[in-house]
């Protein structure tokens, strides 16, 4: 997409849309929507004789070979089951010439953004309805006939896969080594026979007032557990801050009678927390990849570059899936908002990096965010969560390194490496629970820096 301006990505798009309604297309109000890690979304109006239809063009940030063309076949696929998905109107994997994916569907009004779903008071109906409505909707998902859809890869062994893809990363997480050893030694998975959706959450609903209008974002999608899907829409990252456990929105009950109701097969409860903890790693997984993504240079993003600062986050919510040591406990009062270090370091002159850091997010927070709109306000606030980490990095990184040298101590490692290393050999099965409550206790650390507000204490169903 960079090779593209906005006039020329609106001509392209005129061109192949054309080709695909069979009639001369003019694109025009093209909108840069913000939000998306790993693909663009644009908005725009296509005129043709007689007609003008409000469209949504989602992008691929690298080529990936098929991706757009699966994607396409899985929402015709989805629409004969009873799934309401957005309708197509092109897809193809070539829209600038570099090999990007592409895929053109109509503009479905409604809400996406998670938090106003959240707390809209128009949209407190569909919160009511939501979790058995997504038990129906994923009923019909795992109705979708296998053979419908090209290049659907099975997930058969879905902690062999997770496991090597987080190995390769790396990027050692003692806590996601435990959270992998528990994972195994409980295993649920089935044969991957059913074609799931991957990615079925808040954030890629578009909602109104009645609920549900269109399910987005198909491009994980494999075969593989039913089960996958339902845990996946329960791991805490995708309540928002909200309370119920199902979205954010509903509870686990609503969300399994609906799912049974509409000819789902019976849910097995210990099978849905194990699917629930896989997802929670797993998304793990997914934020270090996004930030690796900004660090190699391949998609600069200070959105992407954040995220790598919430797998403490995620760490956090697996511990206390896991069964080994003491439920971690919110501490007393709150953050102190600015904990940056009050003065310079010799030889430097006032002010000091931390007052530096902050005169940068007093900018970011209360010029920028206000002065702008859509993708550049997002990340903007961003930009300011960003600046405040390093604030409180700079404020806290000697006492926590030496706090986390000595955690290491007493269980005989030098580094986060070596205690990963033991952990994943089995090294220390016999002292898991002290393993985890010193993990959780660096985990706890990094919170503090990285979103000291993030609510610690089990999560519950």
């Amino acid at each position: 997409m960079a090779t593209f301006s906005a006039e020329e990505l609106a001509q392209r798009l005129g061109v192949l849309v054309g080709q695909a309604v069979g009639e001369p297309v003019t694109v025009a109000e093209l909108v840069r929507q913000p939000g998306g890690a790993s693909k663009d979304t644009w908005t725009f109006s296509a005129t043709s004789p007689g007609r003008t239809r409000r469209l949504v063009l989602r992008a691929d940030r690298t080529p990936r070979a098929g991706s757009m063309t699966m994607e396409a076949d899985l929402l015709a696929a989805a629409a004969r089951t009873g799934v309401p998905v957005p309708t197509v109107v092109a897809a193809g994997q070539d829209l600038d010439g570099s090999g990007l994916g592409y895929l053109v569907t109509e503009l479905v009004e409604g809400e996406t953004i998670p938090r106003r779903i959240l707390s809209e008071p128009s949209l407190a109906g569909a919160r009511a309805a939501m979790a058995r409505q997504c038990g129906r909707i994923l009923a019909a998902i795992h109705r979708i006939p296998a053979d419908q859809v090209r290049g659907l890869a099975p997930n058969d062994h879905p902690v062999d896969r997770l496991r090597h893809q987080y190995r390769q990363l790396g990027q050692p997480h003692p806590a996601f080594e435990l959270g992998l050893r528990w994972l195994e030694a409980s295993a649920r998975p089935r044969p991957a026979t059913t074609v799931v959706h991957g990615d079925f959450r808040n954030g890629n609903f578009i909602v109104g007032p009645e609920g549900i209008r269109a399910v987005l974002d198909w491009e994980l999608a494999h075969l593989g557990d039913p089960l996958e899907d339902l845990g996946w829409l329960c791991v805490r990252a995708w309540r928002f801050g909200a309370a119920p456990v199902v979205g954010g929105f509903g509870n686990v009950a609503d969300l399994v009678a609906g799912y049974e109701a509409a000819g789902g097969e019976p849910v097995d409860t210990e099978a849905l927390d194990w699917w629930i903890a896989y997802g929670t790693l797993r998304w793990g997984v997914i934020c270090i990849v996004q930030t690796l993504t900004h660090l190699s240079g391949a998609v600069r993003s200070v959105e992407l570059a954040t995220i790598g600062r919430r797998v403490c986050e995620v760490e956090s919510d697996l511990l206390e899936l896991l069964p080994w040591g003491t439920p971690a406990t919110p501490p007393p009062g709150g953050p102190d908002r600015r904990s940056v270090p009050s003065g310079p370091r010799p030889p430097h002159d006032v002010p000091s990096a931390g007052e530096l850091l902050d005169a940068v997010r007093d900018f970011l927070e209360t010029d920028v965010v206000p002065a702008t709109s859509g993708r550049v306000r997002f990340h903007a606030r961003v930009a300011a969560n960003a600046v405040a980490i390093v604030g409180r990095e700079l404020a806290t990184a000697d006492s926590m390194a030496a706090a986390h040298q000595a955690r290491l101590a007493r269980l005989g490692m030098a580094t986060d490496t070596e205690l990963a290393d033991a952990i994943a050999a089995g090294r220390l099965d016999d002292r898991l629970d002290e393993v985890a409550d010193l993990v959780r206790d660096a985990v706890a650390d990094k919170l503090a820096v990285a979103n000291p507000t993030y609510a610690t204490g089990r999560p519950g169903h």
